[in-house]
């Protein structure tokens, strides 16, 4: 089992608001580049989708269930039938984006009885407590060519980390990487 990350970023390593749907000054950074900026599997989950599990917060699970049940594209369809967990203290019902379930219990507990494959996106506040847990095995993240100056960061300051890079290529105006735990 792995936990893996995937995350749009700035230049700056900030991760608030990419889409713009949050209102931000600055919102919408990584959609300024087009869709096919951010379209398909830019992140190249694949078969992590299928037979992993998603780990969302409340607001990333609401903004994904807002726009993927009313998509048809082959990607699409992966993240329609990926199962999801949804870690919330308010939300009662998540039957509005299939395969998806309420987080019972502790989450790290949960992550770490987890068989499968962990695939977070977004959730910001589920990937730091991961973090200071040395939960994250990956991390792949689509860098853009923008620096916003503030708002949320993926890696806070004063946590150190060292990482290695598996892979790195363009992705149109982005730049696609993968880190990892270092070889021990």
């Amino acid at each position: 089992m792995s936990v893996v990350v995937s995350e749009f970023i700035t230049l700056d390593g900030r991760v608030s608001d990419p889409d713009g749907r949050a209102n931000t000054p600055h919102g919408g950074w990584a959609f300024r580049y087009g869709p096919e900026a951010v379209a398909g599997d830019k992140f190249r989950l694949g078969t992590l989708l299928d037979e992993g599990v998603m780990l969302l917060g409340r607001r990333t699970w609401e903004l994904f269930a807002a726009i993927w049940p009313g998509r048809d594209d082959p990607f699409a369809a992966r993240m329609n039938a990926a199962t999801k967990l949804v870690a919330s203290r308010t939300l009662t019902d998540v039957s509005a984006w299939k395969n998806s379930q309420l987080l019972d219990g502790d989450l790290i507990e949960a992550v770490e009885s987890e068989k499968r494959d962990v695939i977070i996106t977004g959730s910001l506040s589920i990937v730091h407590l991961l973090m200071g847990a040395d939960l994250i095995d990956e991390y792949r993240l689509l860098t853009f060519p923008t620096v916003l100056g503030s708002g949320a960061q993926l890696f806070p300051p004063d946590s150190p980390m060292d990482l290695d890079c598996q892979a790195i290529e363009p992705a149109g105006a982005a730049v696609y990487a993968r880190y990892g735990r270092p070889a021990q």
